[in-house]
């Protein structure tokens, strides 16, 4: 589905305004240069915040469009975890898994009872998993996808090692609806999408639960929203959505994880979010990333987010994204 600059409501420049490059003090013309390679790379959608505001962005189709995020959609649900914690439905980053998902209350193993929603949020649960998330295909062929995540067995002590679980992801979905009485999808949708102005998603589920590891479909301004509210420390316009410590806890390393990857695509993990130590240019940041090269990166040093996304080709792809964050849209922020 486009989504053209004609839609952009009075809402929406409330949330992210549009300025012009000038004003933004970016690179137009180097911006421009590269932006002539985007489709041989298979680029489908750069988006530039800067300063708090839209400052350039570039679609294949001329327009931004809703498109799935992928695994982009783990940091949208660990937003949502954070609000209903903040609303005292949970208790946070401690609160026991087992109390709310059935199927973990039929382990024998007595680990199980100390896995939290923490826990599932840094990928250290400790559950037999395959790795790069090899098991999710035969999770999605199962009837029952929570049932399926939560009856494998214990290989580790929970907390002691990283191993990526979209079935983990699954279940904090599947938690989060237990908490709220809604959907994932519900609760975002007047928790989150409503106060940024996103009007246009979409959310597979299976059971009623909306699918946690992957599955959400927006447009890129709009995910840029999302990044601009991490940004901002979880305030938007002076109102509060999702609580500053969350923010802080959860886009902040707890695990090394895939940080020595090459190519150099992930990072270290925190809370349902890649971080990276960066460089000189870039300092600190963390993002959101989804198959095949789909990246939400939020930059504090330079108070900068920037949306890219791309056709999905392959795990190692993803290097062509990344490579383009560092090499042209880092120097046209910093060598103006």
């Amino acid at each position: 589905m486009l989504v053209t600059r004609t839609e952009y409501t009075d809402a929406d420049s409330t949330i992210l305004p549009i300025v012009s490059a000038t004003e933004a003090n970016i690179d137009h013309e180097r911006l421009h240069r590269t932006s002539r390679s985007f489709r041989s790379l298979g680029m489908k959608s750069i988006v530039l915040v800067k300063d708090g505001a839209l400052a350039w962005e570039w679609h294949d189709l001329g327009e931004d469009r809703v498109e799935p995020l992928f695994s982009c959609t783990k940091s949208v649900l660990s937003l949502l975890i954070g609000i209903a914690a903040d609303e005292g439905l949970l208790r946070g980053w401690d609160e026991p898994a087992v109390q709310w998902i059935e199927p973990l209350q039929r382990s024998e193993d007595p680990r199980i009872h100390q896995i939290t929603v923490g826990h599932l949020l840094t990928m250290t649960a400790g559950l037999e998993w395959a790795d790069f998330d090899k098991p999710y295909r035969e999770m999605r062929q199962s009837e029952d996808w929570v049932a399926y995540s939560a009856g494998v067995p214990m290989l580790h002590d929970p907390g002691k090692v990283f191993c990526y679980n979209s079935g983990g992801s699954h279940m904090l979905s599947a938690i989060l609806t237990q908490a709220t009485g809604e959907s994932a999808m519900q609760y975002a949708s007047t928790r989150l999408f409503e106060p940024l102005a996103i009007r246009h998603a979409a959310w597979s589920s299976n059971n009623g639960i909306n699918e946690g590891g992957t599955g959400l479909h927006l447009g890129s301004r709009d995910l840029a929203k999302l990044g601009l509210l991490c940004l901002q420390r979880g305030q938007m316009n002076g109102t509060s959505i999702v609580s500053t410590g969350w923010v802080e806890q959860t886009t902040r390393s707890h695990h090394k994880a895939l940080k020595h990857y090459e190519p150099r695509i992930y990072g270290e993990y925190g809370g349902h979010w890649w971080v990276d130590e960066g460089d000189e240019a870039s300092g600190p940041f963390y993002f959101a990333y989804g198959h095949g090269g789909q990246y939400l990166i939020v930059a504090p040093k330079l108070d900068a987010v920037v949306v890219i996304r791309k056709k999905p080709s392959g795990r190692g792809s993803g290097i062509l994204s990344r490579d383009l964050f560092h090499n042209s849209i880092i120097p046209s922020i910093t060598l103006v």
